[in-house]
């Protein structure tokens, strides 16, 4: 099997959202990672403090087939049309270990998608 990752960065309030959509078309789980970051709009101040938007790194290991089925639900789930609200990419993995739980999973998946 071949892997990629998809990483969204999301608005808190849409995190849950993001994730719930993305088991629905076929993830098997998702690791959350706090941050911050900046857009190509200056950080607001407020009496001279910056204030950064917090956002939450979604990660998820997703067999290859099923990366646009989730890509697509997870753009309509954190509502990625209107700006501001978040953005996702997908990359290649080179190689996966321990998913062994996971792997019968996420066959079944797969075969219900193209058989």
């Amino acid at each position: 099997m071949l892997f990629k990752t998809i990483i969204a960065s999301v608005k808190p309030e849409h995190t849950d959202k993001v994730v719930d959509a993305a088991k629905e078309a076929g993830a098997t789980g998702a690791t959350i990672l706090s941050g911050r970051g900046t857009g190509c709009h200056e950080a607001k101040t407020f009496f001279g403090l910056t204030l950064e938007p917090q956002s939450d790194i979604i990660l998820m290991l997703i067999e290859e087939h099923l990366v646009q089925g989730i890509l697509d639900a997870i753009v309509e789930a954190g509502e990625f049309s209107k700006p501001g609200t978040g953005m996702a990419f997908v990359l290649p993995v080179e190689q996966v270990v321990g998913l062994d739980s996971q792997l019968s999973i996420i066959k079944e998946k797969v075969q219900e998608q193209y058989f």
